[in-house]
């Protein structure tokens, strides 16, 4: 995989490779040089450019010229490129579930002395934020597209959810020692690694679940899950032409013994 999570959580970049220009010239699409997961456009290092997890340049080429080819290519011929792009993907993401798990460990660890009652009702207080956080992106995005009314009933559905959420603060706050509760408690966002605080107000909230990288992360999973659902669905089709083509040769073996 071209970039990877270090065991500080950082991420090491691609380093550039002076000669990628005169690559381009001299390779086509289906070259081992080019990124397969570019060509069926998903590749982490463009969906995630410009966040704040930029992986820099991949490894490998990058080309819309070489991936329009493939499209057009594509269409004659199944070059079953999911496969390799799919394990590009499970690597990538299986990376990112484990620094989630190490950021998870490391607060569990910082937050040991908050009793498991307390700890669920904090619990409560972040799903809520998440359930207000998403549902603002959402009618942002409703707005954008000149769907006011639409809007409007999701705002509806953010001011119910503001209610439980104060509701659900109430409730923690009469568990916690005042100083304790004005403590920020952090929580990892499973989507993409991401820190969320008890007390985010609904700016930072819809900014973080409608933002490139929450989104770029959504995307890059849901994308996975396609991946596999296709390489699984062309793996089974080929064991079946593969059954039929023994079968049609046991068949003409038996005809020619016949004849015989």
């Amino acid at each position: 995989m071209p970039a990877y999570f270090n065991p500080q959580g950082s991420i090491r970049k691609a380093p550039h490779s002076p000669s990628r220009d005169s690559t381009r010239q001299r390779i086509k699409f289906s070259d081992e040089r080019v990124c397969k997961s570019h060509l069926l456009n998903c590749c982490p290092h463009d969906i995630l450019s410009g966040t704040r997890m930029d992986l820099g340049e991949c490894l490998k080429v990058h080309d819309l010229a070489l991936r329009a080819d493939y499209e057009i290519a594509s269409k004659q011929q199944d070059f079953f490129f999911e496969l390799d792009a799919m394990d590009h993907l499970k690597s990538f993401i299986a990376d990112c579930d484990r620094q989630t798990d190490v950021a998870k460990k490391s607060l569990a660890d910082s937050q040991k002395e908050i009793s498991a009652e307390v700890a669920a009702k904090a619990e409560k207080v972040h799903e809520l934020n998440e359930e207000i956080g998403k549902l603002l992106a959402k009618a942002e995005q409703l707005g954008a597209e000149g769907n006011v009314e639409e809007s409007q009933k999701v705002m509806d559905e953010v001011e119910k959810t503001r209610i439980r959420k104060r509701e659900a603060e109430e409730i923690y706050r009469s568990s916690m020692p005042a100083s304790s509760f004005q403590q920020q408690k952090l929580r990892v966002c499973e989507v993409c690694s991401a820190y969320l605080g008890l007390h985010d107000n609904d700016r930072r909230l819809a900014d973080h679940f409608g933002g490139k990288l929450h989104l770029g992360f959504i995307e890059i999973r849901e994308k996975l899950d396609e991946l596999k659902r296709i390489v699984a669905e062309k793996q089974e089709k080929r064991n079946q032409d593969r059954l039929k083509r023994r079968e049609e040769r046991d068949r003409e073996e038996r005809d020619k013994l016949k004849r015989r």
